[in-house]
């Protein structure tokens, strides 16, 4: 999240707003070493017990204060009578923790986390979401009913078109050859992620000629023993994986990929879209929001738990690749940085005045 704050302050900063960040700072975390038992205890006492009495000082020199993570709405109380908003990113832990997502199990610590922040949420007057799907869940969960805006993220870094020595260089760190052609996806290993579905896709979509020698590319955390055993089990060798590739790495295979493969069963918002649109690459998603409402007209949707049928409708709409990248190229006017720091500036002046 700090990341996020600073592509804020650099935002709002060029449209004339002067902007602080602050975050907890290691005060008593700093008087042990990191490997020693004590440090994470002390960062919490950092964060939750000396943090919060320094953020009410700082709160009364700002005419507003933004919350930048929704985990951190503990927060809230603290801001005093400053009008305050804050983001909420996703609600996935927070319904995770509720139970609302057979595959993925919340222990009883987590638990405990997530409804403290989904108590101190309920205190916000409000809320900026990143996306329609998460306000939708914020509505669902909060009884309240603050005032919720969406303001969409931009792109969190300069993705374009490669140049073909950086798409040459990024295929022969994958092992292909000149004219391999390949699918794409960039993610982690949480469930909803999806990357298993990438895998079954892949495969069902080699029974149709046009896809027969395609390969897939999974660019991201290292495959969990499940993934490799699918392949394993199913011979699919032309499967590869990619370990933490760089930003300029990432752009190249997006900007070299036949399409890129994202068939998330959840998502807060979906940077990868925006990011394939931006290098012109034709996006695959699914057919669920925020996917939806991120892509715009610029991908083919698949049901993302159906593979067979999936790759039956991307087998049909591949040759409208072209005119769906185009799509593609007018759907980032929606996410420049001016757009979504004009957004922000009217939101903050917004909460400022009902206050």
């Amino acid at each position: 999240m700090l990341r996020y704050a600073e592509f804020l302050r650099r935002g709002l900063e060029r449209r004339g707003h002067g902007m602080d960040v602050v975050h907890p700072p290691a005060i008593l975390g700093r008087l042990v070493p990191r490997g020693n038992p004590l440090f994470k205890w002390l960062g919490y006492v950092d964060k939750f017990v000396l943090f919060p009495l320094w953020l009410r000082v700082r709160s009364h020199d700002a005419d507003l204060v933004h919350i930048c993570d929704h985990s951190n709405s503990g927060y809230l109380r603290w801001t005093g009578s400053t009008p305050t908003v804050i983001t909420a990113h996703d609600m996935l832990a927070v319904r995770s923790a509720l139970g609302h997502f057979p595959q993925s199990r919340t222990g009883r610590t987590g638990q405990w986390l997530q409804r403290w922040i989904l108590n101190g949420l309920a205190s916000a007057k409000y809320i900026i979401s990143v996306s329609g799907k998460t306000k939708e869940d914020l509505e669902m969960l909060l009884p309240s009913k603050p005032i919720i805006d969406v303001i969409h993220h931009s792109l969190n870094w300069d993705y374009e078109p490669a140049s073909q020595k950086a798409i040459g260089d990024v295929r022969a760190a994958c092992g292909l050859a000149a004219d391999d052609e390949y699918l794409l996806h960039v993610g982690g290993n949480q469930w909803y992620k999806n990357r298993m579905g990438v895998l079954k896709i892949a495969l069902e979509l080699r029974k149709y000629e046009r896809f027969r020698k395609v390969k897939v590319i999974l660019a991201g955390k290292p495959w969990p023993e499940q993934m490799k055993a699918f392949r394993r089990d199913h011979s699919f060798d032309d499967a590869i994986e990619f370990i933490t590739p760089s930003n300029e790495q990432v752009g190249a295979l997006y900007s070299g990929a036949l399409a890129f493969l994202f068939p998330s069963l959840e998502e807060g918002f979906g940077w990868p879209i925006l990011e394939a649109q931006a290098c012109g690459c034709l996006v695959i998603t699914s057919d669920r929001p925020p996917m939806t409402e991120i892509a715009g007209a610029g991908a083919i949707l698949v049901d993302p738990e159906d593979a067979e049928a999936a790759a039956r409708i991307i087998d049909a709409r591949i040759g409208e690749a072209e005119a769906i990248k185009q799509a593609g190229w007018f759907n980032l006017e929606n996410f420049t940085m001016d757009a979504v720091m004009k957004r922000y500036s009217d939101a903050y002046i917004s909460a400022v005045e009902r206050a």
